[in-house]
Parts: C-alpha cells; sequence; structure tokens
C-alpha cells in the first residue's frame, strides 16, 4: 500500500459516483497502531463558485478547485498515483476553507 502525505495531491478512486480524481491529503501522519486512513480532499473541474472552493493552478492539473464540502477518510488502498505537492501557502487556502465548512 502507497504511504501518502499531507499536502500531496493523490489520484484516487473515490468509488462509482464520485470517479477517479485528484484528491489532496489532508490528515497528519498515522502510527502503526493507528488507523490507515486518509482525509482527502477532491479536486473538481465543475467549479461552482462556493465559498468552500479553493481554486489553485496546479500543474499538471486541469483548471479546477479543491472543494472543502467533499472531505472524506479513504483507505490507503484506493490511492493509485502521486501527482504532485501543493505549496505550504496552498495548502492553508485548502485548510481555511475546510475550517469554515466544519465551522472551526
Amino acid at each position: 500500500m502507497p504511504i501518502a502525505r499531507r499536502g500531496e495531491v493523490w489520484q484516487v478512486d473515490l468509488g462509482l459516483a464520485a470517479k477517479v480524481r485528484p484528491a489532496v491529503i489532508l490528515n497528519i501522519p498515522f502510527q502503526d497502531h493507528e488507523r490507515a486512513v486518509y482525509t482527502v480532499v477532491p479536486h473538481t473541474t465543475a467549479i461552482r463558485g462556493t465559498r468552500f472552493e479553493v481554486e489553485l493552478e496546479v500543474g499538471g492539473l486541469e483548471h479546477g478547485a479543491f472543494d472543502a464540502q467533499g472531505i472524506r477518510n479513504i483507505p490507503g488502498t484506493v490511492l493509485i498515483q502521486k501527482r504532485v505537492a501543493l505549496t505550504p501557502e496552498q495548502m492553508a487556502a485548502i485548510e481555511q476553507a475546510v475550517k469554515l465548512w466544519l465551522g472551526l
């Protein structure tokens, strides 16, 4: 099983309805005795202009946004391939959208 790190964008199989798409890893590393799950924010090209979408220009990805409303936990078995790593500034923008969505 691959090991993904916070801030990396991976191609992820989110299931039949959600398709295979890029998603950024949001969680911190888990330890050996903890559940091997990842928290991701998916990338979409169907931008709606909501306050929970973070439009970023990321090399190797189509124009789109990371949608905090789509946050989910996934097992490592659905990670397909690492695409790119985001900058700390890009991650900070996604974190702000997630905090807004969750009311934190």
